[in-house]
């Protein structure tokens, strides 16, 4: 099994934990997927990869009609995408993704994370270089040869395939997603839930103190409503 293995099995349980906070994400991935490619998820890919992923946490169809609906208006605001970039106490590399109406806000708010949890804000740059930006598709495991799967879709970016309890997990290059997201629509296989993770190079083990220190500033920034993931170079 590769990093991407470990690094799935590691943030499993943590990964969309509440549900109220998984619903702000995808409602936000609907608007900004809308924005960019319009209504009808036919001619949207984006917007396809957030219907399915809003089914995989159980978002209502009702809801994610009226966030489409919603987002169709053109006198409702988009959400910028920013990523920060830091290091948590004990040289732990951070990053930061973040979907905001309000960069002012979300800028101040993250610095006040850091700076309250003894840790430093970066520039951009200081710490993305760290992390692998990486796609995934989740698929149904039942009448697929993972191995054989892999191999056939190596042409399409795939470089991890592995099983899990969830099914199919298939790992990529960031630059892959449209490609392996095309190849499995034309094959006909179901995509369960889709995304992006990055997954860091290199990762440093803690005391438990120290870790508890980390945990202190990943759980403040995780509580952000601005926040939609967060990435860290601990080993867990």
């Amino acid at each position: 099994m590769g990093r991407a293995f470990e690094f799935r099995k590691a943030r499993k349980m943590k990964r969309w934990s509440a549900m109220s906070k998984a619903f702000t994400r995808i409602g936000k991935d609907i608007v900004m997927a809308v924005k960019e490619g319009g209504p009808d998820p036919d001619s949207n890919a984006r917007l396809r990869a957030v219907i399915q992923n809003a089914k995989a946490v159980n978002m209502p169809k009702d809801n994610v009609e009226r966030a489409i609906k919603r987002a169709s208006d053109k006198n409702l605001g988009d959400y910028k995408e920013v990523l920060f970039e830091g290091y948590a106490p004990h040289g732990i590399a951070i990053l930061v993704e973040t979907a905001t109406d309000n960069n002012t806000r979300t800028v101040a708010n993250v610095r006040s994370y850091f700076n309250k949890c003894n840790g430093n804000l970066g520039t951009s740059g200081s710490v993305e270089f760290m992390f692998d930006h990486t796609c995934n598709f989740r698929i149904p495991a039942e009448g697929i040869d993972p191995e054989e799967l892999e191999l056939e879709l190596i042409d399409f970016g795939a470089e991890e395939v592995f099983v899990d309890d969830d099914g199919i997990l298939i790992y990529g290059p960031f630059e892959s997603f449209g490609a392996l997201q095309k190849e499995l629509e034309n094959r006909e296989i179901e995509i369960l839930s889709s995304g992006f993770e990055r997954i860091p190079q290199v990762t440093k083990a803690l005391s438990e103190e120290e870790a508890a220190d980390v945990e202190k500033l990943l759980e403040k920034l995780e509580e952000d409503d601005d926040v939609q993931n967060v990435y860290h170079s601990m080993e867990e």
